[in-house]
């Protein structure tokens, strides 16, 4: 895709393209980084009670929260790797940044963690 303000790069806008390279970003987060892995199972197997019980608005909250929780996930690898490629020694500038990120995405999947157990809590009482 051109880039509009340094001039380089093809013309045109690719939708296809742009897809398939976010699918292939995914693709390597779920495969290379466990925790991603795991918290879109966890989430998916909520969603299927809720999803049973038609729950719609209850589907939309778990399915916002998991997006937020994994692009917040996604991000902190990709600075994590970033620093690491920046810096290999240990670097106290390098940790804080890196412990930053990682309260970013703590923040993130301690939300998620309070939406998926209170939705467990509703799919056990429609028990």
């Amino acid at each position: 895709m051109k880039n509009k303000f340094l001039e380089t790069g093809e013309h045109g806008y690719h939708p296809f393209r742009k897809f398939k390279i976010i699918l292939s970003g995914l693709r390597f987060a779920v495969l290379y980084d466990f925790s991603v892995l795991y918290k879109i199972v966890i989430s998916v197997l909520i969603l299927i009670p809720v999803f049973i019980f038609n729950a719609w608005i209850d589907a939309s909250l778990i399915i916002l929260a998991t997006g937020v929780m994994l692009s917040a996930e996604v991000f902190n690898t990709a600075i994590e790797a970033i620093c690491d490629f920046m810096e290999t020694r240990s670097n106290e500038k390098i940790r804080i940044i890196k412990d930053i990120s990682a309260a970013a995405a703590g923040i993130t999947i301690f939300v998620w963690i309070i939406v998926l157990c209170l939705e467990v809590i509703k799919v056990f009482r429609a028990f």
